[in-house]
């Protein structure tokens, strides 16, 4: 007989869902803190643009490398994900600062590494503690999640815009934030009703994780949505101001980036609503289409009419990252409920591994292709593949656990 929450219980969980979404808005804003001020740190060391994104790559690979030490070492099993996420933020506060007190390029690169992997401590175990509250509404939970992570990532950015480009004030207030985020999670956030069980050290578990054929095929799902995502979100301003350069468009390319990535957080909202209405694996596999077919027709409208690319723009802003929080929860219902940690952890990890090499091929496209246009039709077979481990996993008998049976 399935578990039902106290009527305090299923109180509690939409304040649980608010402070760890409030949380992960303010400690994710250590993510692109040194991205959002890299012209400004690029003058001060004299850095060339490739040299610069240093400080963006340092943190992608520091969440792979604090993703993969805490999967292997099981720790997001053993240790519980709110006392790991209280220790991580603190943390990520005081290498996001370190730039303030040793102003040097290679001391903010091994900053940034650091950053990256506590933001591992946070991220996942946040996914894990909100499953936690939720056994129905999963995917919306999840879905809210991944919105705040969408909205924190971008916080750096008005941040900039309201301290007149000091990289200080933007350092010294997202590591404040990330403190703050903390200090939530130690007075107002706990561990629902439905907790996980805990896990012993084992680093053999991992080969439970990898012998389950939902958690991999959720995660091939995830893999393919990866190579997509933070390729387009870290080059859609460059394509843009492109597209408008040619066109002599009066519009800012900034104004159409930031539709891009707000879109992202209402679409995350909305495909967790609708995963937990229609299934997992069929809102996953349509989002994954859809944006397969915007990041091939953004080249079409490359230089049509500006109406119709702000359309293409937005709808692949709203479904590239609509789907994310749902192969999240699809390991949390069909995976093994004492290594839920360590799966989502190495999926997450595995998957930001992607992102280093679909970023450095978009450039490198471009550098082929001459031109801008076609470049993001290398990102189409991420989400094709994406799509079709879902629809594998839909129909496997796992797929039974997965939404209380919607699959």
């Amino acid at each position: 007989m399935k578990a039902t929450p106290a009527s305090g219980e299923a109180s509690g969980r939409g304040r649980a869902l608010a402070a760890i979404c409030l949380s992960l808005v303010l400690t994710m804003s250590t993510w692109f803190s040194a991205t959002a001020v890299a012209p400004e740190l690029a003058a001060l060391w004299q850095l060339s643009e490739v040299a610069a994104s240093a400080l963006t790559i340092a943190v992608q690979a520091g969440f792979v490398a604090g993703a993969l030490m805490l999967g292997l070492g099981n720790l997001p099993d053993i240790v519980p994900p709110r006392r790991l996420m209280i220790t991580a933020a603190g943390v990520a506060a005081a290498a996001n600062a370190l730039p303030l007190l040793v102003p040097q390029f290679e001391a903010a690169v091994a900053a940034r590494f650091l950053t990256g992997i506590c933001l591992a401590g946070l991220y996942p175990p946040a996914l894990k503690l909100l499953a936690t509250w939720f056994i129905r509404g999963r995917g919306f939970a999840l879905g809210a999640a991944i919105a705040a992570l969408t909205l924190g990532s971008a916080l750096p950015h008005l941040l900039r815009a309201t301290v007149e480009t000091d990289w200080r004030l933007v350092v010294a207030a997202t590591s404040a934030a990330t403190l703050a985020g903390g200090v939530i999670l130690l007075v107002a956030v706990r561990e629902g009703p439905y907790p996980f069980p805990v896990a012993r050290f084992d680093p053999g578990q991992v080969g439970r994780v990898v012998r389950n054929r939902a958690v991999v095929l959720a995660s091939l799902g995830y893999f393919g949505h990866m190579w997509e995502l933070y390729a387009m979100w870290a080059w859609i301003f460059a394509f843009t101001t492109s597209a408008f350069a040619a066109q002599a468009v009066a519009i800012a390319p900034s104004l159409v980036t930031f539709l891009a990535i707000a879109a992202g957080a209402i679409g995350c909202v909305g495909g967790g609503w609708l995963a937990d209405r229609i299934g997992r694996t069929i809102t996953t596999s349509g989002l994954m289409l859809v944006s397969a077919a915007c990041a091939l027709s953004i080249g079409l409208v490359f230089d049509g009419p500006l109406w119709l690319f702000i359309v293409v723009v937005a709808v692949w802003g709203a479904t590239i990252v609509g789907d994310s929080a749902q192969f999240s929860a699809i390991v949390t219902e069909a995976g093994e409920r004492d290594l839920v940690g360590t799966a989502l952890t190495l999926q997450l990890g595995i998957g930001f591994a992607l992102t280093i090499a679909a970023i450095w091929v978009i450039p490198a496209m471009v550098g082929a292709l001459g031109s801008w246009q076609w470049a993001f039709v290398v990102l189409v077979p991420g989400p094709l593949l994406g799509a079709a481990a879902m629809l594998t996993l839909r129909r496997l008998p796992e797929a039974a656990r997965i939404a209380g049976g919607r699959r």
